[in-house]
C-alpha cells in the first residue's frame, strides 16, 4: 500500500511550523509516494516507512537499510532509529525541477540479510518563493510616427521559475495613452506578449513615451516584477517587416555537426529602397539557447554553432527579429526539437557487494546489487544485462533498472580461488552501446582438506652415537586451504619402542616437522625405529592425517678390531717356532680377528708393521695367515718379532696390534736358550719406552737446564746396567701350543680346538698341565681406550687337565 503526503511550507502556514496531512492513499505496487512542499527545514519528517511499508525497526538496523539514488543527490534521509524519512538538505523545486512538473524525488531504500529494495517517490510541491521578472531593467523601441493603429511590437515575457497558479500570470502596461498590452497564444500553448499601439504618435508633440511594463504572478500574497519601456518616435518609415510564419518549426539530431544549416526565416517590407532592406538576429532578450545556434543576416539562415545534446536539452526556443533600414521589426518564434540518438553507453554502478563469499555458500546467494541506467530514450535506452555462461553465476533482473548478481553452481576455493567476473550491458540501439563492469570476486576458505603427505611412508637415516638433540628428518605436509585452514602442526603419536615411549626417543618440532633425537643411538643395540607422525590442521574443527616414518640407524667405525688369536697376556710370551727345513709357505701362525661394527666397518685387513732381519715372512691381507716367503738360511735370527696391524675398512680406519714371536730352531733345548732373550728384550723396550717420554717431557718444558740432562743421562745409563744384571738369571716363560693347529682356508677364525698349557720348573714336583676351553667372543673384553685387545682371563675352575702331546711345540713356562 502506498500512500501520499502532502506537507504545508513556511510560506503556506507561517503560524504551524509543519503541517502533514494525508492526502491520497492509493495503491502501488513495490512503491510508496509521498509529498512535500520545497523549501522545508532540515530534519522535517516526510513519512513513517515503518508505518507504510510494514517493516519494523530491528529489521531496518539488522538489515543495515541505507537510501540509493540514481544521481547520487542526498536530499532525503533515513533515519533508522525512528523508522522515518527526513529533509536531509535544503529542497529548491526550481532548482532541482525547473519548469517540469511535477517534479519528483525518486530513490530506493535498500535493506541487507535478505536483500530487500524499496521504491520511494516524493513529489516536491511548488511554493510561491519566486516573483517574476525581466532579463534587463529597461528596453528601448523606436516607433515610427507614421506607424499605424494597430501596429505590434514584441515584448520580453517576463519569467517565474515557479509552476501553476504560483508561476506568471497577468501583465499590465502603465500609462495607456498610445499603447495597450496584448497576450497572444501560440497553437502550442504558449504565450507571449505584444505592446500594440492604439493611437498614432506624433514626434513633433512627443518624442519619446517611458512606459512601465508589471508582471504579476498568482501566488498568495502576490509577487510581480516591472521593466521600464523607452518608446522613440521616429520619422517617416511607415512600414514594418513581416515573417511569413508567426512560429517556425524544425527537427534537428543531436549528433549535427557545426555549420549545418537547420532552416531558412523570411520576412517582407513593402517599403522601397533602403527601407526594403530587412538584417536577421536573435533577439536580446533571447536567452542562452541562442549560443548554440547563429543566424545570418543577410540570407536568414539558422546553422548550428555547437554541440547538441538530447540528454541535456531536448528543445529550444529562440526569438528573432526582422529589422529594415528604418529600424522598424518583425518578431517571430523558432522551435527547434532535438531528436535521440544512440550516443550514450549504458553505465554500471555497484552499490552492494559481498567480497569476498566462503565456498560453501548455498545456490542464488546473492553477491552483489547492481544499478545499470542509459541516458538515451526509447530503444537507445533498453538494456540487456549478462554475465559469460562459463562462470558458476548469474544475472537476474530484480526491478527497473536494478539487477542482482547470484551464485548459480558450487563453488571450490582451492579449484578457483578468485573470479574475475565481467558483466556486460548492451543497449538496443543501432548500433548498439555495451559496458563491462569486471568484479573480482574472491572465493574465502572453509577447512574442508586435511593436511596431506607425498608418501605414507617415509624413510630417514641418522649415524649412531649421535648427538642428543640432532636432527634426523624433516617431514612435510600440504593442505590446500588457507589460512589458519592450511597452519599444519606436527605431533609425534604415543607408542612403544622398546619398552619405552616414543617420545623417550624422539620429538617432532610443531611447527616445522623436523623430527630430533632425544638421546645417542647405538647400531649394535638398535639398527631401526618406526614411528608416526600426525599433521594436523588449524580449523575449526582441525583435520588430520599420518604418515609412519622409518628411521634406520646407519654404523659408525666406533669399534676398534678385537684379537682373538694369539692372546697376549701380561705374565708370558707367546712364541712360534719354525723349523730350519721349513718350505716356502709354511703356515707359522694365523692372526685371527673380528670387529662388531658391520659392513666395510667390520672389513679387517692385516699387514706387518715391523720384522726383524731380512723379510723372512708376510701376512695374509684378507686371512691374517703368517707364512714363509723363502727358505731359511743360518744367517736367520733364531728369535723373530713380528708386528702384525689389523685395520678395519671405515672412515676414518681403526686398528689394534698383535705381537707375534717366532722362533726359528730344530729342536725343543734351542728354543729354551734363545727364548730368554725375548725377555730381556721386552724389558729393555719397556724401560726404553720409559726414558722416551721422559725425554719428550723433559723437551716440552724448556727451561730444565742442561745439568739436568746429563743427571738423567747419568742414571738412564745406571739404571739399564741395574735391569739386564737383575734380569740375567731369571728363566724367561716359553708358550707351548700344539706344532699342527688346523688350517681352515683363509677364513679368518681357527677351529675351536682345545688348547694346553705345560707349566715347568726346575722342580719337577712343581710342574702341572692343564686344557683350556677355546677362545670365544664371550671371553673378550673390548678396551675403547686403547688399540689392543685384552682377553677376559678364564677362571682357574674351568679348566681341565687332560694329556699333552708327544711333541709340542709351543711353551708356557714359568720360572
Amino acid at each position: 500500500m502506498g500512500v501520499i503526503c502532502c506537507v504545508g511550507g513556511k510560506n503556506t502556514f507561517s503560524w504551524w511550523p509543519l503541517l502533514l496531512c494525508i492526502c491520497v492513499a492509493e495503491i502501488a505496487l513495490g512503491q510508496v509516494r509521498y509529498s512535500l512542499p520545497e523549501e522545508m527545514a532540515t530534519g522535517s519528517v516526510v513519512g513513517n516507512i515503518i508505518q507504510d511499508l510494514g517493516l519494523d525497526i530491528k529489521r531496518l538496523k539488522s538489515g543495515r537499510a541505507r537510501i540509493f539514488t540514481e544521481d547520487g543527490s542526498e536530499y532525503i534521509g533515513l533515519n533508522a532509529d525512528k523508522g522515518t524519512l527526513v529533509v536531509a538538505k535544503r529542497i529548491d523545486r526550481e532548482e532541482l525541477c525547473k519548469q517540469v512538473s511535477p517534479c519528483s524525488l525518486h530513490f530506493q531504500i535498500i535493506i541487507e540479510n535478505p536483500m530487500e529494495l524499496h521504491r520511494i517517490d516524493v513529489e516536491i510541491t511548488d511554493i510561491n518563493d519566486n516573483a517574476p521578472f525581466f532579463s534587463k531593467k529597461e528596453y528601448d523601441f523606436q516607433v515610427i510616427e507614421s506607424a499605424s493603429p494597430g501596429a505590434r511590437y514584441s515584448l520580453e515575457s517576463a519569467k517565474d521559475p515557479d509552476v501553476a497558479h504560483n508561476t506568471l500570470q497577468t501583465y499590465k502596461l502603465n500609462p495607456t495613452d498610445h499603447f495597450k498590452l496584448n497576450v497572444v497564444s501560440r497553437p502550442d500553448g504558449t504565450k507571449y506578449i505584444e505592446m500594440v499601439l492604439q493611437t498614432s504618435l506624433d514626434r513633433e508633440k512627443q518624442e519619446e513615451h517611458k512606459l512601465t511594463l508589471t508582471a504579476f504572478d498568482g501566488g498568495n500574497p502576490q509577487k510581480s516584477g516591472s521593466v521600464k519601456i523607452n518608446v522613440v518616435v521616429l520619422d517617416a518609415n511607415d512600414n514594418a517587416p513581416v515573417f511569413t510564419q508567426s512560429v517556425y518549426r524544425v527537427t534537428v539530431p543531436e549528433n549535427a555537426s557545426r555549420g549545418t544549416v537547420i532552416l531558412r526565416v523570411s520576412a517582407t517590407d513593402n517599403d522601397k529602397g533602403a527601407n526594403n532592406e530587412v538584417a536577421y538576429s536573435f533577439s536580446k532578450h533571447t536567452d542562452s539557447a541562442s549560443s548554440l545556434f547563429n543566424i545570418d543576416p543577410h540570407t536568414g539562415e539558422i546553422t548550428v554553432n555547437d554541440v547538441l545534446d538530447y540528454e541535456k536539452a531536448k528543445r529550444y526556443e529562440i526569438d528573432i527579429e526582422a529589422t529594415d533600414k528604418g529600424g522598424l521589426t518583425d518578431t517571430s518564434k523558432v522551435l527547434i526539437e532535438v531528436t535521440d540518438l544512440n550516443d550514450n553507453a549504458p553505465v554500471i554502478s555497484i552499490i552492494s557487494l559481498s567480497n569476498p563469499i566462503p565456498e560453501n555458500s548455498a545456490a542464488d546467494t546473492v553477491i552483489a546489487m547492481l544499478n545499470i541506467k542509459d541516458l538515451d530514450s526509447d530503444k537507445n535506452g533498453q538494456i540487456r544485462c549478462f554475465i559469460s555462461k562459463d562462470l558458476p553465476f548469474k544475472i537476474k533482473s530484480s526491478s527497473t533498472n536494478f539487477y542482482s548478481l547470484i551464485s548459480d553452481d558450487v563453488l571450490d576455493r582451492e579449484t578457483v580461488p578468485e573470479y574475475n567476473i565481467t558483466i556486460t550491458a548492451m543497449d538496443e540501439g543501432s548500433p548498439p552501446f555495451s559496458t563491462n563492469k569486471t568484479i573480482n570476486l574472491k572465493i574465502s576458505d572453509v577447512n574442508d582438506n586435511p593436511p596431506m603427505f607425498t608418501q605414507l611412508l617415509s624413510t630417514a637415516f641418522i649415524t649412531e652415537n649421535n648427538s642428543p638433540g640432532m636432527s634426523i628428518h624433516s617431514i612435510k605436509a600440504s593442505d590446500k586451504d588457507s589460512g589458519n585452514n592450511a597452519r599444519i602442526s606436527y605431533f609425534l603419536e604415543e607408542s612403544q619402542l622398546n619398552g619405552l615411549s616414543a617420545s623417550a626417543y624422539f620429538s617432532v618440532n610443531a611447527e616445522s616437522g623436523e623430527i630430533l633425537a632425544m638421546r645417542s643411538f647405538d647400531y649394535e643395540q638398535t639398527k631401526e625405529f618406526n614411528i608416526r607422525v600426525k599433521a594436523q590442521d588449524g580449523g575449526s574443527p582441525p583435520l588430520s592425517s599420518n604418515v609412519t616414518v622409518k628411521i634406520l640407524i646407519q654404523d659408525q667405525n666406533d669399534n676398534p678390531p678385537q684379537v682373538l688369536y694369539p692372546v697376549q697376556t701380561g705374565g708370558s710370551l707367546v712364541a712360534e717356532m719354525v723349523p730350519r727345513s721349513a718350505d716356502v709357505g709354511y703356515l707359522v701362525t694365523k692372526v685371527v680377528a673380528v670387529d662388531v661394527d658391520s659392513g666395510q666397518n667390520a672389513w679387517l685387513s692385516y699387514k706387518l708393521q715391523k720384522a726383524t732381519d731380512r723379510a723372512l715372512f708376510e701376512v695374509g691381507l684378507q686371512n691374517g695367515e703368517i707364512r714363509t716367503i723363502r727358505q731359511v738360511t743360518d744367517k736367520d735370527a733364531v728369535k723373530q718379532r713380528l708386528t702384525v696391524i689389523v685395520e678395519d675398512n671405515g672412515q676414518p680406519s681403526r686398528s689394534a696390534t698383535v705381537i707375534v714371536n717366532v722362533v726359528v730352531a730344530d729342536s725343543f733345548p734351542e728354543v729354551l736358550s734363545e727364548f730368554t732373550d725375548f725377555t730381556q728384550d721386552k724389558e729393555y723396550n719397556d724401560n726404553l719406552t720409559f726414558y722416551l717420554v721422559l725425554a719428550l717431557a723433559v723437551v716440552s718444558f724448556l727451561f730444565i737446564t742442561c745439568l739436568v740432562v746429563i743427571i738423567s743421562v747419568k742414571i738412564y745409563r745406571w739404571r739399564r746396567e741395574q735391569v739386564f744384571y737383575k734380569s740375567s738369571g731369571n728363566l724367561p716363560v716359553i708358550p707351548y701350543y700344539p706344532p699342527l693347529y688346523a688350517d681352515v682356508g683363509g677364513t679368518g677364525t681357527l677351529k675351536q680346538a682345545l688348547s694346553y698349557e705345560v707349566y715347568g720348573t726346575t722342580d719337577s714336583r712343581m710342574s702341572d698341565m692343564k686344557c683350556s676351553r677355546p677362545f670365544s667372543q664371550s671371553t673378550l673384553t673390548v678396551d675403547h681406550s686403547a688399540t689392543r685387545t685384552v682377553p677376559r682371563q678364564v677362571p682357574e675352575s674351568e679348566n681341565i687337565l687332560t694329556e699333552v702331546r708327544s711333541s709340542p711345540s709351543l711353551f708356557h713356562l714359568n720360572p
